[in-house]
Parts: structure tokens; C-alpha cells; sequence
């Protein structure tokens, strides 16, 4: 699944496109490319100006000179292409977005589905206006209104697992499988820790790996496995190459040479180094 990383590179690559252009139109070719949960027709966006394009966590909104906004999630796989117009239709081509330019459009794809674009409404958040959907989430690390003193203390009060802390995006937003567990390995704890065992010193040095390990993987453009997420322009991104901990079990850890493990952790996995990640709750150290 993309997170922000890669949205992040997605939202970059659509700005030129998008930007202040005019929506001449907008269609669902797919109904599964439209959440059901939509305020209105997508086609309501037709003849709307995108005054800016922002990202929230994994979601994306296109801000229209209208009182609703046009939002997207790209889902397990969604793209966003930026395909000739007389190139043929893909397979999996669910939305068809068209700024004006003679010769280019915007297509969303999404193979698995569970991708979308709808019409959201708008709602108050702090003194200014936001879609719904963004309402529902916690902001994320890169935001400039992020409070980290608040993430802090949000997280020290939670009795789960530090992994699945970090993946509940009303605490902190973006963050998904393949970052966390890199963040955690670069902090040095382990995925099963409880949140409320860590110390604030703790807490502090993990936002500051999951910042470090996002922005690296943006210089990069984002994590590619497979071809289910490629940029605008159809390219895959390179921290692949990069990675620590997710989805190198049995390789050896760069710092200590200890083999990575795996193991699960709901329907997913998680990657660490037992030597230098040791669920110190298990050895009975409390926090102090």
C-alpha cells in the first residue's frame, strides 16, 4: 500500500498539472473508482479551478474554488497517470480527469479497487475549512501544524503495541507497514513494546526516525515493490534499495550483523533485529 512517501511524490508530480487549472472534466469510468460515501457527483467538480493540491497522511485534496472539495485515497494500489489522450484505455482505469491541456490527461487506475475519488464537504478544523475526510485522521509528521509534544504524550498513554501505535492514523497520519518498522529499527525498539513502557526520550528519537526515514525515502520517490505504485510519469521509486528491516528476514542487520526477523503481527508482518531491538518489557525493564 502507498504511504506518505509515496503520495507525497504522487501529489508533487500532479502540482504542474493541476495547479490552477480549470477542470473542463471529470468521469467516472469505473464506478469502483467512486467511494459510495460521495457528498455529490464527482461531476460536480466540471468547470471547477484547482486553487492548490495538498496531502494529508495518504489522501490527497485537490482544492476548488467551489464550498466542497474533490479528494482521493490511492488505496492498496491506486495511480495517478499523466497518459496522451489518444493513448488506449487500461485495464484497470477507473477515473478520468481532464485540465485543459490538448493534449494530456489525468487517469486514475486502480487495480485492487480500493482506491477512490469522491466530493467531500467541508468542515472546521482549527479555524479553517477541510474536507471531511481529512477531519478523520491525525495530522502527519511533516505537517506544519504537527504538535510533537501532543504526539508524544498521545503515544505514551496507549496500551498496544509501539507498531500498532504507529499505524493508527488518528494518532499520528502516513505512517504504514514498510516505514515503521524502518523507523523502529533505526530507534531500536522493538515492534511488540508497549507504547506506554517507552520514556518520552524514546518517543522523541522514534518521530525523529520516522521523519528522517520519510524524507529520505521522498528523495528517492517512495518504496517500489512491484509495479502497483509508479509516479505520474509511470516510474517506479528506489528506497527498495535503501530498506533496514522491512522485508529483509534472514538478512544480515547492518549494525550488528544479527539476522532480521519476521513476525507477525495481525494480518501483516513485522521486521526487526532481535539484538539490537530487545522487547526490554519481556526482560522485565519498566519504564522509569
Amino acid at each position: 500500500m502507498p504511504e506518505l512517501p509515496e503520495v507525497e511524490t504522487v501529489r508533487r508530480g500532479l502540482v504542474p498539472w493541476v495547479k490552477g487549472k480549470k477542470i473542463k472534466s471529470i468521469e467516472v469510468v469505473h464506478k469502483g473508482g467512486n467511494r459510495a460515501s460521495t457528498f455529490a457527483p464527482v461531476k460536480s467538480a466540471n468547470g471547477a479551478k484547482i486553487k492548490d493540491l495538498h496531502r494529508r497522511g495518504k489522501f490527497l485534496w485537490f482544492e476548488l474554488d467551489r464550498d466542497f472539495a474533490l479528494v482521493a485515497h490511492l488505496g492498496m494500489s491506486g495511480q495517478f497517470l499523466v497518459q496522451p489522450k489518444k493513448s488506449p484505455d487500461e485495464k484497470h482505469l477507473r477515473v478520468r480527469l481532464d485540465c485543459g491541456d490538448r493534449s494530456k490527461e489525468i487517469r486514475f487506475i486502480d487495480q485492487r479497487t480500493f482506491g477512490w475519488v469522491a466530493i467531500d464537504d467541508l468542515v472546521y478544523e482549527s479555524g479553517k475549512m477541510i474536507p471531511r475526510s481529512y477531519s478523520r485522521i491525525a495530522l502527519d509528521i511533516f505537517d506544519p501544524d504537527f504538535n510533537k509534544v501532543e504526539v508524544v504524550a498521545r503515544i505514551q498513554k496507549k496500551k498496544s503495541a509501539i507498531k500498532k501505535v504507529l499505524l493508527d492514523q488518528s494518532v499520528m497520519s502516513g505512517v504504514g507497514n514498510i516505514y515503521a518498522d524502518e523507523a523502529l529499527w533505526r530507534a531500536r525498539i522493538h515492534p511488540e513494546r508497549m507504547a506506554n513502557s517507552l520514556k518520552a526520550d524514546e518517543v522523541n528519537e522514534l518521530l525523529r526516525s520516522v521523519k528522517s526515514v520519510m524524507s529520505r525515502a521522498l528523495k528517492q520517490g517512495g518504496t517500489s515493490f512491484d509495479d502497483l505504485y509508479i509516479n505520474v510519469n509511470g516510474e517506479s521509486g528506489y528506497f527498495a534499495v535503501q530498506l533496514e528491516a522491512y522485508g529483509q528476514e534472514d538478512e544480515p542487520c547492518s549494525r550488528c550483523g544479527t539476522q532480521i526477523k519476521r513476525i507477525a503481527f495481525g494480518n501483516r508482518s513485522s521486521h526487526f533485529c532481535p539484538k539490537c531491538q530487545k522487547n526490554l518489557k519481556k526482560s522485565g525493564v519498566k519504564r522509569g
